[in-house]
């Protein structure tokens, strides 16, 4: 059996294992079904490996330290499809990207500066730029703090996290289709690319309320094939060609807050609801928002300059930092406060059928 040295972290509300990039093989083809195997993917369950049998968690960060002169290392998020022997590294994950900035200072790619630590993090599944600040008292990394976020239980010490250059992050344009908002077989749509491509639709649209549980939305299974072939439709429209076999666009139901947030948001990934809200969807949902002729802005009544906006979703709600820069305030910049914890380190261990070459 070849050993492998990992870190299990939980980043926001999803959870994985986190690898410095030199202890994986160089090869993309042998990683990535190194990582399958390690994950057990291709099992519901991933009963044969480290994998938590659902999309929030079977993922997996590579970290290694950066050539860019504007960040201190580099991020590869995988996504390792639970039931398919399969991974996605088009997306970038907010949720694990909390965990990069305290992993990163751990393993000592970035040295503590004091009560708090700044890492700069580039994002290699997108070319993005995001920095992460990091909780250090005492030169090292705290997990402990009153930061509560919802979806996951207990309290920890916060990760602020604010993304730089997240407009056009796999596109190149915000809005991808040159509209903020789209006719797909009669169904207004906004197509948006802000840290994550997102297909955002209200609700009503589909013969849904909005409020639904993931489990009712997953049940539902003409709903899903509708939804996919939205998705499947909005990929040519932005650009990205034949998504049947990846998870970008994904795809958002909005719908009016029932409990005094901004908007309401049932996120899919993209076959299955998440339980919560994954962060680069927040960012993206939320510039929607104060987009004029979005969706998302209609629903509202119109778009303004917000300076937060509050989502709500299944396991309660997320709230994104609006910043505007440049002569007309047209740069958006978001930021999110998430938590983080390092579960275990040690190694995990691939079949003796895996050599690991350099």
């Amino acid at each position: 059996m070849q050993r492998i040295p990992c870190v299990l972290m939980r980043g926001g509300t999803s959870k994985g294992p986190v690898f410095l990039a030199w202890d994986l093989p160089v090869s993309i083809e042998q990683r990535d079904e190194l990582l399958l195997d390690l994950m057990g993917s291709g099992h519901e369950l991933e009963i044969d490996g480290i994998g938590g049998g659902s999309p929030q968690t079977s993922k997996v960060a590579i970290v290694s330290p950066s050539l860019h002169p504007e960040a201190d290392v580099d991020y590869l998020f995988v996504q390792v499809m639970v039931s398919q022997r399969r991974v996605d590294t088009a997306p970038n994950c907010g949720n694990m990207l909390c965990a990069v900035g305290p992993f990163a200072v751990e393993q000592g790619l970035v040295k503590a500066t004091g009560e708090q630590t700044q890492v700069r993090i580039r994002n290699l599944n997108t070319g993005t730029f995001i920095h992460s600040l990091v909780q250090t008292p005492a030169g090292k990394v705290s997990y402990e703090g009153d930061t509560a976020i919802d979806g996951v239980p207990g309290t920890a010490a916060p990760v602020q996290l604010t993304f730089l250059d997240a407009a056009g992050s796999k596109t190149g344009k915000l809005f991808p289709t040159g509209n903020t908002r789209d006719l797909i077989d009669g169904v207004p749509v906004t197509c948006i690319d802000m840290a994550m491509p997102l297909l955002i639709v209200e609700a009503g649209q589909l013969g849904k309320r909005g409020d639904e549980t993931p489990a009712e939305l997953d049940a539902d299974k003409e709903f899903l094939r509708r939804l996919e072939s939205l998705r499947l439709q909005a990929g040519l429209a932005m650009g990205l060609g034949d998504v049947s076999d990846k998870v970008i666009p994904k795809p958002v139901l909005i719908s009016p807050a029932v409990a005094g947030g901004t908007l309401q948001a049932r996120y899919f990934m993209p076959h299955s609801c998440h339980r919560a809200l994954a962060i680069t969807g927040a960012i993206g949902l939320a510039t929607a928002c104060v987009s004029q002729g979005s969706v998302a802005a209609q629903l509202l009544g119109g778009a303004t300059q917000l300076k937060q906006v509050r989502l709500e979703h299944p396991s309660g709600g997320i709230d994104v930092v609006l910043s505007y820069t440049g002569n007309q305030g047209e740069t958006i910049r978001a930021s999110v406060v998430r938590t983080a914890r390092r579960l275990f380190s040690g190694f995990v261990y691939a079949p003796a059928s895996q050599r690991l070459a350099g």
